[in-house]
């Protein structure tokens, strides 16, 4: 505004100053005029060129119009900026806010909220003062109201505090006292780890598992005649309990590595020892079935050479004992080597304070409902201690031994069994005592947030992920239609889509009849567990794809059978019963289920079905 009045002032100063010269040089030129004419003209017009005009007074005037009019038009949008400020408020919001916070953030009650969404299609009566809002809705009632909305990403997580349970710090070592050793049994499939087992704590397991195959993690009790307690866990064998055994070995303190003599180092032999190498643990070699004639226990400890296992009578630190289980023969020895091996790694434990511990197994028990097998690592249980197992929690109701007795304590390095878990926790899971059972809840729930926001995460990446590729398909199909005419592009855009229908019609149509929908249901979490590990070795999906609906602990119940009839799927069971009524059901709705006591019939069984949804192959064979 200042510079256009200097303008305007510098050009009427300069046009007054043209008009007074040029009002001289009239007035010198009448003067000469009149000499001559003066008879010719009156008076009165030498009096009209004389009068000198107003021009300062004009100036003055036209200035102060102008300024006038200027300062008129920049006070216009200035007034109307200020009044739309006033009127609009912005109002901080976050993702998932309750009726009570939005209230309170547009400064406003809780009725405000509930009239401004009356006309709208959400359900007023279900609404409550803690209620969560969608976008929609808070956007709705901002809206609305006249106000401006800002979003606050991190207002929600401000809100959380990490309410985890954690383990103690390390105790005093004046205050541990000694603990039994838990060994754990590990080796090749039928080289005789449950027999050696079975003798020394003089019982007949082997005989109880179907096939002699161990198919669970047994955690027993061994009381020697010495004195001496051993905690023995037996891990199954078979490649299908490989995610079982490592879990087996990541608790115990000393691995006896069972092999066959007639046998010789196998498969699972190379995996035991190299799940004992990864939890670094010492190893007590068991060379089995050496009152065979064609054993040879000096082939074995040459064939471990080649995987670092050195044996003693070769420089090394691996103890090595010939044993026969079904004999009985040189037991002890290998009990007294254990013991040996326990002193010199001088176990020790914290009696005392809240409890930690693994589960090693769990299981739905029909009369005690979700059952866990622990082994104490810290502290001691009793009746009536809060436990927190990942996601679940349990108030201690039962506590008994491998013989099914009930106990009233467990010390370090006891197996147990546990009742009173409200939900079933995975095997492998750590065991923390808590406080109270508010307290436990409130662990669980943080948990259960933490896993929520992981997904929130992992979804925000995948959705991400799935834009950028629709933006290059979109990029390259505007490249491809750049340089073609409108109507010869909408002719190629409508073929493209009908070519792209009939393709997806001939794909849902070669899914349906290549795909194999299976539910699994198994008597405990480390059987199904091994049963998922081996879906996740499939690798023929672009042949048959096979799709899980649904796994659990437990018996086949009504609704597996309903999912199994809406997927048109398939049930297996491993280790579980089914009642009459959902047999019959079954039968009437057309659900194959197949039951199985052995791992690798199931899995020969799921690789029959899955052979039979392959399409025919024509081969030809000229003759």
């Amino acid at each position: 505004m200042n510079q256009r009045l200097l303008k305007l002032e510098n050009l009427l100063r300069f046009h007054t100053i043209y008009r007074q010269l040029h009002s001289l040089c009239q007035r010198r030129a009448l003067r000469q005029w009149s000499h001559g004419f003066s008879s010719a003209y009156p008076v009165w017009t030498a009096q009209l060129y004389a009068w000198p005009w107003p021009t300062e007074m004009l100036i003055g005037a036209a200035l102060s119009q102008y300024r006038f009019l200027v300062t008129k038009k920049e006070e216009r949008p200035r007034k109307s900026q200020l009044s739309s400020t006033k009127s609009k408020k912005v109002v901080e919001v976050w993702i998932g806010m309750t009726v009570e916070e939005l209230a309170r953030a547009m400064e406003k009650n809780t009725d405000y909220i509930y009239e401004a969404l009356l006309n709208t299609a959400i359900d007023i009566d279900s609404l409550e003062a803690d209620s969560h809002l969608d976008e929609v809705w808070i956007k709705e009632v901002i809206m609305k109201a006249g106000m401006k909305l800002k979003w606050s990403k991190l207002k929600r997580d401000k809100v959380k505090k990490n309410k985890d349970a954690v383990k103690r710090p390390q105790a005093d070592p004046a205050l541990l006292t000694p603990r039994s050793p838990i060994v754990t049994i590990m080796g090749h499939v039928d080289h005789g780890k449950t027999t050696l087992l079975d003798k020394l704590r003089k019982t007949q397991v082997a005989a109880m598992e179907v096939g002699g195959i161990t198919q669970h993690i047994g955690a027993f009790l061994v009381s020697l005649p010495s004195g001496e307690k051993i905690t023995f866990l037996d891990t199954p064998g078979h490649a299908a309990f490989s995610a079982m055994r490592a879990r087996g070995a990541q608790v115990t303190d000393i691995v006896i590595l069972v092999v066959a003599a007639d046998d010789g180092v196998m498969k699972q032999t190379v995996e035991s020892i190299q799940h004992a190498k990864d939890a670094q643990v010492p190893i007590v070699l068991a060379i089995n079935k050496c009152d065979k004639a064609e054993a040879d226990p000096e082939r074995v400890k040459k064939e471990l050479l080649a995987y670092d296992v050195v044996c003693e009578d070769y420089g090394g630190d691996v103890q090595a004992v010939p044993v026969s289980a079904l004999t009985g023969n040189n037991l002890m020895a290998l009990a007294e080597a254990t013991i040996a091996l326990a002193e010199i790694l001088e176990l020790k434990a914290d009696p005392n304070g809240p409890v930690e511990g693994t589960v090693i197994e769990s299981f739905t028990d029909k009369g005690r409902g979700p059952v866990t097998t622990a082994i104490i690592q810290r502290g001691t249980l009793r009746k009536g201690c809060v436990l927190v197992a990942g996601n679940c929690w349990a108030k201690v109701r039962l506590m008994f031994d491998e013989n099914g007795k009930t106990i009233h304590e467990a010390h370090p390095s006891m197996p147990v069994g546990i009742t009173g878990w409200r939900d079933l926790p995975s095997a492998g899971e750590e065991i923390l005592e808590v406080e109270s059972e508010p307290r436990a809840r409130e662990v669980v729930d943080w948990r259960k947030y933490e896993q929520e926001q992981e997904k929130g995460k992992e979804d925000v990446k995948i959705i991400e992920e799935k834009r950028k590729e629709h933006q290059e398909v979109y990029q390259k199909a505007r490249e491809k239609y750049s340089n073609v005419q409108w109507k010869k592009r909408s002719l190629l855009q409508y073929l493209e889509i009908k070519e792209q229908t009939s393709l997806k019609r001939k794909e849902e149509m070669e899914r349906d009849s290549n795909v194999l929908p299976v539910i699994i249901k198994g008597d405990v979490d480390g059987s199904v567990e091994a049963i998922l590990n081996i879906i996740d070795t499939y690798d023929a999906s672009h042949e048959c794809e096979l799709e899980l609906v649904h796994f659990g602990v437990g018996d086949i119940s009504a609704n597996d059978v309903n999912l199994a009839e809406t997927f048109n799927g398939v049930i297996y069971g491993f280790n579980v019963n089914v009642g009459k009524v959902i047999q019959e059901s079954a039968a009437k709705k057309g659900v194959k289920m197949k039951l199985h006591k052995i791992i690798y019939r199931l899995v020969e069984d799921l690789q029959e079905e899955l052979s039979s949804r392959l399409p025919c192959a024509v081969e030809e064979h000229p003759v």
